[in-house]
């Protein structure tokens, strides 16, 4: 495969918030403007930390459905790839069982790559609705301040209203920047791993016993029609080349990498460590991810499960 340019990646603002010391900053609301925002706020940060929740376990979902996938489909590779070379005892004089029995293989092992593709745009589906979800926590006012009865939105039509209260906790400690930036490092995670999860998905829907193979994918190759919109959304497109950045681990610095793909076929322990890579999940602390929910539970008095 080419080498590509890294884009700037998706990174939060801060992995350690404090959010039990906010900073303040003067209120655009007047006090009694104030009073009828919290309430409002509170139920917006109550309905998109409990769609951030749900989007967790569709991630858990989504990437369960794809590494069982693959496994079917390493599997059904490997016992066509072998085939040849086994004893077949009893079968050995049946005439054409290896041929039949690899076109069937064949079959089944199309129909996996079909199933993989699938949760793999699950994954990216829930990952995009993340996104969406993180940057929607803020409480604009709708209309005129100086209305007896204020409305509120979830999109600013004043350039004075930045929709965070002023920065006043919303529940007890909290305010509005701190729910976000937990947010950003919970997306962070899941978008490190949904690209390092593409570089797998690539390869294995590329791998064939048939020479030259017909399923030969590149890194820059759309896997589905508007899976760069998509992946765009989540900063995992390149603004210089318009093609995927190639996938780094969390923590690490983005250099310069150079995606290659030989013509040579994976092996069994190749496979073996791609099936390992997606379950471990190297780029989820799940302990963090825990964390996370339980703090923000906790501070919205809202059991996020």
């Amino acid at each position: 495969m080419e080498a590509l340019s890294p884009a700037t990646p998706y990174t939060p603002k801060s992995t350690n918030p404090n959010p039990q010391t906010p900073t303040q900053s003067p209120s655009p609301l007047a006090a009694s403007s104030a009073r009828l925002w919290r309430p409002t706020a509170q139920r917006n940060l109550r309905n998109q930390w409990s769609k951030l929740a749900s989007l967790r376990q569709q991630w858990e979902s989504a990437s369960s459905s794809g590494r069982a996938y693959a496994t079917l489909l390493v599997n059904s590779y490997l016992s066509i790839k072998y085939m040849p070379s086994r004893e077949l005892g009893v079968l050995s004089d049946m005439p054409d069982i290896l041929k039949k029995a690899s076109q069937k293989l064949l079959k089944q092992q199309e129909l996996h790559r079909s199933k993989l593709l699938s949760s793999y745009k699950d994954m990216v589906s829930v990952v995009t609705n993340m996104v969406k979800t993180s940057r929607s926590m803020r409480c604009f006012v709708k209309g005129s301040s100086n209305s007896p009865l204020l409305q509120f939105s979830g999109y600013s039509e004043c350039n004075n209203d930045p929709g965070d209260g002023g920065g006043i906790p919303v529940f007890t400690f909290w305010s509005i920047s701190c729910f976000e930036k937990v947010a950003e490092e919970l997306v962070h995670m899941l978008i490190l791993e949904l690209n390092l999860k593409r570089l797998l998905v690539v390869d294995l829907l590329s791998v064939s016993c048939k020479v030259p193979t017909a399923n030969s994918l590149h890194w820059s190759e759309e896997l589905y029609p508007g899976e760069f919109g998509d992946l765009s959304m989540c900063n995992l497109l390149s603004e210089e080349t318009c093609k995927p950045v190639y996938p780094r681990l969390n923590g690490q610095k983005s250099d310069k990498p150079t995606i290659r793909r030989n013509h040579q076929q994976p092996d069994h322990d190749v496979l073996q460590v791609y099936l390992t890579t997606w379950r471990i999940e190297v780029n989820i602390d799940t302990h963090r991810v825990d964390e996370i929910f339980a703090e923000v539970g906790e501070e919205i008095h809202c059991r996020l499960s």
